[in-house]
């Protein structure tokens, strides 16, 4: 059993932020493999469009963490979704703190504010991408080691 964050996982599964489905190495390996596409078209599309290729590593960042719980047997579901990944992640890999993980956060941030245009707020730039680009690879490799050592919940 991984004791690690199983405390925000039961409440997440209470809560309904969470819900179970069948546990699938295979299906968990498949995303890896989609999210290594991703991030690999993200370096193709970035001059451009760097908006599409920061969103690109976001959603390749977003499926490896969700590949870590679908090999658990979880999926999140709802309004709050792709956050709740991320914190789940965490949730059950820290301590030691997860800088990569932790920067995911600040992508779906700046993600949403360029999939959603708001005149007040920044949409994805170079920087952003280049921070990015930095944290994505470490993110599909834990959460690649992740996959293979973590039981089913």
């Amino acid at each position: 059993m991984w004791a690690l964050g199983r405390a925000e996982v039961e409440q997440a599964l209470r809560n309904g932020t969470l819900t179970r489905v069948d546990a699938s190495r295979d299906l968990a390996e498949a995303m890896l493999q989609q999210a290594r596409g991703a991030f690999s078209a993200a370096e193709m599309v970035t001059d451009v469009s760097v908006e599409s290729a920061f969103n690109l590593l976001y959603d390749a960042a977003r499926l490896a963490l969700s590949a870590v719980l679908v090999n658990q047997g979880l999926k999140t579901r709802g309004e709050g979704a792709h956050a709740a990944v991320v914190d789940l992640v965490i949730a059950q890999t820290e301590p030691p703190r997860q800088e990569a993980f932790r920067a995911v956060k600040w992508m779906r941030s700046v993600r949403n504010d360029t999939q959603y245009p708001n005149p007040d707020r920044p949409v994805a730039s170079r920087d952003d991408f280049d921070d990015a680009v930095r944290h994505v690879p470490t993110v599909i490799e834990r959460a690649g080691m992740l996959v293979q050592h973590m039981p089913p919940f």
